[in-house]
């Protein structure tokens, strides 16, 4: 995994500040704690900045929250910069891919969606593609292991994935029809490949 920074000073807004309807959940989420503890409420309100803001975290945007949770800035920083979650510098447009790349899903072929995210998104991750529309980066295990290998894409995971049916993935978020989440293979959740194996008859 790469270390993570802020974006440089030039791709930087010079303010953020919450529209009115985010800044009334913000405040709900602090209401939820009690008083002096409402650093807890840093997560979720980080990830509506993120969804407001172009699908990344701003310095300006740390800033604000710091000041509303009566925070330290560094510390806000550190949330943002150890959870993946949060992007720290401009992601593309149609989809940001986070590749798992941890030994599960390696040894199912990891390596395979890493070449597809370098031919068709970037050579390096954490960069735009030439449209702007696509950015992609390796991380570590996002809990579908037995789904794997698999990407998360904004909120959901596409699972069971191979160099194929990634591309047709990819080719459905160029496309403005994003296919379906989950496993990509056609079977349901985590049940077998092959079918169910118990429980087959009612007794």
């Amino acid at each position: 995994m790469s270390v993570r920074r802020l974006a440089p000073k030039e791709v930087q807004p010079a303010s953020f500040a919450f529209t009115e309807e985010n800044l009334a959940f913000a405040k709900q989420q602090i209401a939820k704690y009690p008083a002096g503890r409402q650093a807890s409420a840093v997560i979720a309100i980080l990830w509506r900045a993120q969804e407001q803001h172009d699908g990344w975290v701003s310095e300006a945007a740390i800033r604000v929250i710091a000041d509303m949770l009566d925070m330290p800035y560094i510390r806000v920083l550190e949330v943002a910069t150890f959870y993946t979650m949060f992007q720290l510098a401009p992601v593309g447009k149609k989809a940001h891919v986070q590749v798992c790349g941890t030994t599960p899903c390696r040894l199912r072929g990891a390596e395979d969606l890493i070449h597809v995210c370098e031919h068709r998104i970037h050579h390096e991750p954490f960069h735009l593609s030439k449209d702007g529309n696509f950015s992609w980066e390796e991380v570590e295990c996002l809990g579908a292991c037995v789904n794997a290998p698999m990407v998360l894409i904004g909120k959901d995971t596409y699972e069971d994935l191979t160099k194929e049916s990634f591309g047709k993935v990819l080719d459905g978020f160029a496309s403005g029809n994003p296919p379906k989440p989950g496993p990509q293979n056609g079977r349901q959740f985590s049940a077998p490949s092959t079918g169910p194996t118990t429980l087959k008859e009612i007794t």
